[in-house]
């Protein structure tokens, strides 16, 4: 092969380009994240801009800061950091998942059956399940019953006198892990541990610019015109149903030039990766963070994946095609996966 002068030149800047990339994933702090390309000169975009927590768009507001309680009933000085772990009386997580396991008295027995039979309701004042090992083989790794649920994850916030070494404070020390952006053969850019994790264990957040409903239709309107079929709004919808939130008030991270690593994260209909809802509020249904758990223990090097059509409801399969060539109301035709699980879907809307 016989390379031109342009060639040459366009070479060093890739190369200029990526060393770019490389000095601003320096900037995210924690453990590096690193960026390797084996298959071909191409970069990350430089339009894409690395950050290390959510950015509030326009007409996007969370709640006032003194809503944000603290926890006191749980005495979380009681010594070596242990109180809050005590979740019937710690107040941050009066709305997380119910322990079934734990000693009720005859009335709360009865209140929750009731609960359950009519398909939710008001749980505050009944033993509630910590969201996190405690022990420090495992310590801070999603229990089985958040890990096999979408239970929402309660985290005490600055306010509380519970202080940084909390046990419920997890997610929000942030990313633990080394990463690496890499690129795939044939799913453009992947992200992939660099160490070994267990089952249950806190990887990152989705970051991006936090938008309104409007936003979002109007941004995905123009990269339709404009023929681009990739997608990267997550919208925060998690407490849309139960709360009677309208969906044009509903906000949406959009991490398409604003984000973390995990915006490199693929799809995979059996991924080894789940988001979960995580708040800082509880009283703030509207912002919140989306965190990725490792669902299995994952090995060294092993590629991340989560299901981008991941719903609530585990029998959700209208995004689902027997068809590749049926269309949607907007004409679209649906997106060939290439995952290549066991269990792949082959065809799906996105």
């Amino acid at each position: 092969m016989v390379f031109t002068a342009r060639d040459s030149h366009t070479l060093v800047a890739e190369v200029t380009i990526r060393e770019e990339v490389i000095r601003r994933l320096g900037g995210l702090h924690n453990p590096p994240v690193s960026l390797i390309n084996t298959v071909d000169n191409k970069n990350p975009s430089l339009r894409f801009e690395f950050i290390r927590k959510n950015i509030l768009g326009k007409d996007v507001r969370a709640a006032d800061p003194a809503t944000r309680t603290a926890c006191t009933k749980c005495k979380p000085h009681m010594g070596q950091g242990i109180g809050c772990e005590y979740s019937k009386v710690c107040d941050c997580l009066e709305y997380a998942a119910v322990n079934e396991n734990a000693k009720m008295t005859p009335e709360e027995a009865d209140r929750w059956q009731e609960i359950k039979a009519n398909g939710g309701g008001d749980t505050s004042g009944l033993p509630k399940r910590f969201p996190y090992y405690s022990s420090e083989a495992r310590r801070g790794c999603l229990v089985p019953q958040y890990l096999a649920s979408r239970f929402p994850i309660y985290e005490c916030n600055e306010n509380c006198p519970c202080g940084p070494m909390c046990k419920t404070r997890v997610v929000q020390h942030g990313r633990k892990v080394r990463l690496e952006i890499f690129k795939t053969r044939n799913r453009g850019w992947g992200l992939r541990t660099k160490e070994a994790l267990q089952e249950g264990q806190f990887i990152d957040t989705y970051r991006g610019e936090i938008i309104t409903d409007a936003e979002a239709t109007r941004r995905e309107e123009e990269s339709s015109s404009k023929d681009v079929r990739d997608s990267f709004l997550y919208s925060l919808d998690k407490f849309a149903e139960p709360l009677d939130i309208p969906i044009e008030d509903i906000y949406v991270i959009d991490g398409e030039f604003k984000g973390g690593p995990t915006r490199f994260i693929n799809h995979s209909c059996q991924p080894n990766c789940r988001q979960y809802a995580v708040s800082y509020n509880k009283h703030d249904p509207r912002v919140y963070e989306i965190a990725f758990f490792a669902v299995r223990p994952i090995a060294p090097n092993e590629e991340l994946t989560f299901d981008y059509l991941d719903k609530d409801e585990p029998d959700d399969n209208s995004a689902t095609v027997t068809d590749p060539n049926e269309r949607n109301e907007g004409g679209a035709k649906p997106t060939q996966c290439l995952c290549g699980a066991p269990k792949c879907r082959k065809w799906l809307w996105i």
